[in-house]
């Protein structure tokens, strides 16, 4: 017979504190969520270079941002459900170690087509994400798991952002050693790829899969934790649940479009504002790390409306924030104006990444029993966000470019590329409009996600359990 223990999650984030099991959890899954999508949009920064060195076309450039989302839609999916199974901290292990091979070939590739399946394999380690939502679920208690699921994937995140700058600087230094300007990004690559897998063997070593202890330890000893049944039941409930598909939607529209957006936002900036790439590039470097603090308040302000009004609450912010991402998008898309635009992609930025924490303080009280699988579930909707918004910008963006460089064949090259560049410029506004307005509408369709009253008396009992009665909804 099976013994319930008693939960001894987090009732708070003391980012001072690295040495209780839940923050210090909580900071090397942070780390390596960084770590992941460091080595994830490594190279962007290089490609140029990578356009040059391997002669992609423009249809080729935009295949490789379509591929390297694309694994991650079913690396996210399968990942939950092991989770579930096996627990993050196994799951997070392999995944570094093996998602490093990848990341390493990408720095050994001799053609387009060697680059592409890297890039598509690359992808997987964006399944990172989902182990880091479930481990911080695991690890923090319902008053406060909305800002901590939003800090650690917030500061996650700011890895596809600070590459823009640390990226180059390692190529700098590899070049200061003797290295060939020209095999800069390979080595670069290929660092990234030694450091991920290093961070395997840190997560392997010095992680728990909850408070208590790891999943093998706890079913060797008899004991289940409080509310997880069996797994299967729980993900056969998580795929029948018409709010896990809603949250899908929703992340689509959020994470989704913030991956889209960093993958295009330095051409967008060069192409319409005339910017240099070094210039550009600090712009979307400044994008990501709002990270550092913006996830966090859309958990935060999740966790607030929850007290004010319960698990609806939480859906209500999310509902109007969704609004917002989509305005500011849609504003930003009709500017010419660099002063105002970088003003409107800030908002844009400011809310994209509240809405990421928001939607991921709701997931965690959609079903207890399947939290990993939900996770992966929701997590993989970012990824077909991001799928189609490339695939959108791609069927203007490089259908306009080719034309534009038809239209100028004979003509110097300076000519036609400029040409290029304001045909690009045109085409992905005209994408980012567009997504705006069906970023707007989804906001609209979280407003049906509902919650029983069992759910919501759940959710008060957990908080009195974890000690934070003054924290139970005012309506309650």
């Amino acid at each position: 017979m099976k013994t319930t223990i008693t939960s001894a999650k987090a009732t708070r984030l003391n980012f001072r504190d690295f040495t209780s099991v839940p923050m210090r959890t909580f900071w090397i899954t942070s780390i390596a969520f960084f770590l992941c999508f460091f080595a994830w949009f490594g190279i962007v920064p290089f490609m140029p270079d990578v356009v040059r060195d391997l002669g992609l076309t423009p249809a080729q450039k935009w295949n490789s941002v379509i591929l390297a989302v694309s694994g991650t839609v079913f690396a996210r999916l399968l990942i939950g459900k092991l989770c579930d199974k096996y627990g993050p901290r196994l799951c997070y292990t392999w995944l570094l170690l093996l998602g490093a091979i990848p990341v390493i070939l990408c720095g050994l590739v001799q053609t387009p087509l060697q680059f592409l399946i890297c890039r598509l394999f690359i992808g997987f380690i964006g399944a990172s994400f989902v182990i880091t939502q479930v481990h911080t679920s695991l690890m923090f208690a319902s008053n406060i798991v909305g800002t901590a699921n939003a800090t650690s994937a917030g500061w996650g995140n700011m890895g596809g952002g600070a590459n823009r700058l640390i990226m180059p600087l390692i190529a700098a230094a590899i070049i200061g050693l003797g290295v060939a300007e020209a095999d800069a990004w390979r080595y670069s690559l290929v660092i990234a790829g030694v450091i991920c897998f290093l961070m395997g063997i840190v997560y392997f070593f010095f992680t728990k899969d909850t408070p208590e202890g790891n999943f093998k330890e706890i079913k060797a000893a008899g004991k289940k934790i409080k509310g997880k049944k069996k797994d299967e039941v729980g993900f056969l409930e998580a795929l029948m649940d018409y709010r896990v598909w809603i949250l899908f939607v929703v992340y689509a529209a959020c994470f989704g479009i913030e991956l889209t957006v960093y993958g295009t936002m330095d051409d967008y900036l060069q192409n319409t504002f005339n910017l240099e790439r070094i210039t550009a590039g600090n712009i979307v470097l400044s994008f990501a790390l709002m990270n550092l603090f913006a996830r966090t308040l859309g958990g935060y302000f999740g966790d607030r409306f929850g007290k004010l009004k319960g698990l609806r609450g939480r859906v209500l912010f999310l509902v109007a924030i969704l609004a917002v991402e989509g305005v500011m998008l849609i504003t930003f898309s009709t500017i010419t104006s660099l002063l105002l635009g970088i003003i409107f992609l800030v908002a844009f930025s400011l809310s994209v990444q509240m809405a990421e924490g928001a939607t991921f303080s709701v997931v965690p009280f959609i079903n207890k029993k399947a939290i990993g699988s939900i996770s992966g579930i929701v997590g993989a909707g970012g990824n077909v966000g991001a799928f189609l918004a490339a695939m959108l910008l791609k069927s203007k963006a490089a259908v306009a470019e080719q034309a534009a460089i038809n239209a100028n064949s004979g003509a110097s090259e300076e000519v036609i590329r400029l040409a290029q560049s304001e045909a690009a410029a045109t085409a992905v506004s005209s994408g980012y409009f567009i997504i705006g307005i069906m970023v707007f509408v989804i906001g609209l369709l979280a407003y049906a996600i509902k919650f029983s009253t069992a759910d919501e008396k759940n959710a008060i009992e957990e908080l009195k359990l974890s000690g934070q009665e003054n924290l139970i909804p005012s309506n309650a």
